[in-house]
């Protein structure tokens, strides 16, 4: 597939996730957050897909970043936030400016640990939502939004508002 036909996907991860390969592996398996990265872009690509990829441990710098990607020509986005999933309405707020389908994914079954893992605050603006699948979750969310962008799905939300 010819570069410039490439459709764009912002991969995003939010705070610790730099740590994958030395967290509990029984939750996060024992990829690096490079490692996985490598692999996804590589799946994407074969999608039709070229994947920028960001990582902050600071919530205003990922934030930011969201803020960035809002007025960018992506066509989806796939983010881990961490733990703050459980409980950043900056990031759910900025995540809501970003009007492409977007993926929620999570190495671990988050469902299935501790009961404040089981919240998400973002999970309404997520077109697709795959957890505790590792790095095969990830592959599924990039199938899910190869599918979603090629039938041109856009997310069920209104225009940001002047108020």
């Amino acid at each position: 597939m010819a570069g410039s036909s490439l459709r764009r996907l912002a991969l995003v991860h939010g705070v610790n996730l730099d740590m994958l390969g030395k967290r509990s592996r029984e939750h996060y398996g024992t990829l690096t957050l490079a490692e996985l990265e490598q692999r996804v872009a590589r799946y994407a690509r074969d999608r039709g897909f070229a994947t920028g990829t960001f990582q902050s441990n600071h919530e205003g710098v990922l934030v930011e970043h969201l803020h960035h990607l809002a007025g960018s020509d992506i066509d989806a986005l796939m983010i881990n936030p961490g733990a703050w999933t459980h409980y950043s309405y900056a990031i759910r707020d900025a995540l809501e400016l970003i009007l492409v389908p977007i993926a929620e994914v999570h190495l671990s079954a988050v469902d299935a640990r501790e009961e404040w893992r089981r919240i998400s605050v973002i999970a309404d603006l997520a077109t697709v939502r795959v957890a505790g699948k590792g790095l095969e979750g990830y592959l599924e969310a990039v199938d899910e939004l190869a599918r979603q962008v090629a039938a041109g799905r856009s997310p069920w939300r209104a225009e940001p508002s002047d108020e």
